[in-house]
């Protein structure tokens, strides 16, 4: 093996990040796709983006055809549901869960 081992902690932190990449790279798609000329900060980790009607069922779709594309991912039609694509860091995870595994 090279280098030394990742503990747990470096693990944790490694996961952190990427899906701090992760959210990013979706905000700056929601923004660009469905919040054009919005503040930014306004768009946060948080925000419900479905519940809102933010994205609507066709905006989940391009969501969801983005995330597949740009992260190497496939989401299954089960998953594509308001627990995993209503926030920033709901999709993140989602992303994070499916790359990991």
């Amino acid at each position: 093996m090279d280098g030394p081992a990742l503990m747990p902690a470096q693990w944790t932190s490694a996961i952190l990040m990427n899906e701090q990449d992760i959210k990013a790279s979706l905000k700056s798609f929601i923004l660009n796709e469905y919040l054009p000329g919005e503040d930014p900060a306004a768009l946060t980790d948080t925000t419900p983006l479905m519940t809102t009607g933010i994205l609507d069922s066709i905006a989940v779709l391009k969501v969801v055809n983005f995330l597949e594309s740009e992260f190497g991912i496939t989401i299954e039609p089960h998953e594509a549901v308001v627990e995993n694509l209503n926030t920033l860091s709901d999709m993140a995870q989602l992303v994070s869960s499916k790359k990991a595994a």
